[in-house]
């Protein structure tokens, strides 16, 4: 049996080896599906979810590496959509497709967290997650309002 702490509940998980990617617990046994399958490889970032506050790659991190660390996904971030990013997400309409887009948040949340002025060079630096429709510069500029909104609270 893996036990493991998502969005603030403690789980028990029966009949899943400790080698099953993160990702797959989350969508499978939890049911969190908002954990997105990108690349299987870590390259695109669309698995992005936090472990004790870090970005991490849920298709390569495996349920027996998280031990008694804290996972956050998109679902966990906020119940009504009123982190910052997210509201900043809307405000300039960042999604085209969306695919890509709760890895985006997660990685912009991730590194707000640790950064509420960042650069373009440090956004840019950070916010490696790909998106195939190319919205980078409203990734950017919502970012940019986001961090201002932190900064705020």
């Amino acid at each position: 049996m893996i036990k493991i702490h998502v969005n603030g509940r403690d789980h028990e998980l029966n009949d899943v080896p400790e080698d099953t990617p993160l990702l797959w617990v989350l969508r499978d046994h939890l049911g969190l599906t908002g954990t997105k399958y990108g690349c299987g490889m870590s390259e695109c970032g669309a698995c992005t979810v936090h472990v004790d506050g870090q970005a991490v790659q849920a298709c390569v991190t495996s349920v027996g590496e998280i031990g008694t660390s804290k996972v956050t996904t998109i679902e966990g971030l906020s119940t009504d959509g009123s982190h910052p990013v997210q509201k900043a997400w809307k405000q300039h309409n960042v999604p085209q497709c969306g695919y890509c887009q709760v890895g985006q948040i997660m990685m912009a949340a991730a590194m707000l967290n640790e950064n509420n002025d960042p650069s373009d060079e440090d956004i840019d630096t950070a916010m490696w997650n790909i998106c195939r429709c190319g919205t980078y510069p409203r990734i950017r500029a919502a970012i940019k309002s986001a961090a201002q909104e932190m900064r705020k609270q």
